[in-house]
């Protein structure tokens, strides 16, 4: 006899006709039973359905391919214009290069720490000089970055409100300095800060003599101690002058930054704040009005609401803005070259100029390379600090308990 294929009684849910299954495909284990339908008695049960198939690692290393072969003329020439220079410098650094022969033919003599050790650690002209542009520029970091960014916060939020009229024109006129050649208005600031210029004028009118603002080399937190009676600017004694760090006396080093650097300061934090403000307005248009509105209803007064809604929210452009400020800062070379030229007394010496003055001017192109690395050196980290300083601190589970208990008290 032939045996027929048996099939299943159950009945399927809502009342579906039930299908006939061979007994042998009921039986492999490699099938899966439908959905309500019971085992069958020595079964094996149902299995999980085979997975999909993985995409070949042919296709993959396709696509691979094409996406290096679309981003190969950007990868070129940063190739050639970006890392390789960078390579050539070190290279340069390492070497007593005056720039007339090939560096690489052998005939400038490879020194190489040699270059490093005279900007950090051997007495002489040459760390003095370096150490006098760090402690410049340091204090023209700490001053330019946060009145610029304060500034254009504050710019940013003025040109940002609803009601205020002639809007355009005024983020037009806040951001006009900032598209001026930096030479152009330089030119302008030497005309306006000179012993007669306008400033000048404007401060006689209300009696006071102005400084020649330019050429006064003395400290502004010197003059102010001294002012005070605390300490002589002319004849420093006692620890401040006895003792030094990279071969600048403490008084030196905490003197301030010069009336010349403060004039360059206030030149740098008018033709940047406008960029700085379109950014903070781009940002400030991005924050959800529902938050603003809600603290409102809670009754917050404008400061809480900058400090607890405005400035959260904008974090990661603060961060962003810091940080263009901070290496802008460091790397200031063309007010010092048209105003100053480093003077009076190198009290505006910054690390980008003396590069330059050491490679082009002096010939010593291994010292000017070795000044842009350590001054690389000090950006990064500084941006890396920055970074950990402005990070988002999230509270601690005890942190979150002992928040809780405090309120259900």
């Amino acid at each position: 006899m032939v045996s027929r294929p048996t099939r299943r009684s159950s009945r399927a849910p809502g009342g579906a006709t039930p299908t006939a299954t061979p007994a042998s495909a009921a039986a492999d284990p490699r099938t899966a039973g439908s959905p309500g339908t019971p085992d069958t008695p020595g079964g094996t049960g149902p299995h999980a359905a085979p997975r999909a198939h993985l995409a070949p690692r042919a296709g993959r290393r396709r696509e691979g391919l094409w996406g290096w072969l679309f981003v190969s003329p950007m990868v070129i020439i940063l190739g050639l214009f970006l890392v390789l220079p960078i390579l050539m410098a070190a290279w340069v650094s390492l070497l007593n290069w005056d720039g007339q022969s090939n560096p690489f033919s052998g005939q400038a003599t490879f020194v190489g720490l040699g270059n490093y050790r005279a900007l950090l650690t051997e007495d002489g002209l040459d760390r003095t000089l370096f150490t006098t542009s760090l402690r410049n520029t340091a204090y023209y970091v700490l001053l330019t970055v946060p009145l610029q960014t304060c500034l254009a916060l504050g710019l940013a939020m003025i040109v940002n409100q609803r009601l205020l009229r002639a809007r355009g024109a005024l983020r037009t006129t806040f951001y006009f300095p900032s598209v001026t050649s930096s030479i152009a208005v330089s030119t302008i600031f030497l005309f306006l800060f000179q012993g007669s210029g306008a400033v000048n004028t404007l401060l006689s009118w209300a009696g006071i003599k102005g400084p020649n603002w330019f050429a006064d080399s003395r400290g502004v937190l010197s003059l102010l101690l001294g002012a005070l009676g605390i300490v002589d600017p002319d004849r420093p004694s006692g620890f401040l002058a006895d003792h030094s760090f990279m071969g600048l006396s403490w008084f030196e080093w905490l003197s301030g930054p010069s009336v010349a650097m403060c004039t360059l300061i206030v030149l740098a934090v008018w033709t940047t704040s406008g960029t700085l403000m379109l950014i903070f307005l781009a940002a400030l248009q991005d924050v959800p009005r529902e938050l603003e509105e809600s603290a409102a209803i809670e009754g917050v007064n404008r400061l809480q609401l900058l400090r607890h809604v405005t400035l959260p929210a904008l974090r990661p452009v603060l961060f962003f803005v810091l940080t263009l400020g901070m290496i802008g800062s460091w790397q200031v070379f063309d007010q010092v070259y048209v105003v100053s030229q480093g003077g009076p007394a190198n009290t505006t010496l910054t690390p980008a100029f003396l590069s330059y003055t050491a490679a082009f001017g002096d010939g010593d192109f291994g010292q000017g390379a070795a000044i842009a690395f350590i001054l690389l050196a000090l950006i990064l980290a500084m941006t890396v600090l920055q970074r950990w300083a402005l990070r988002e601190r999230v509270p601690q589970p005890s942190s979150r308990i002992r928040l809780r208990l405090g309120r259900n008290r």
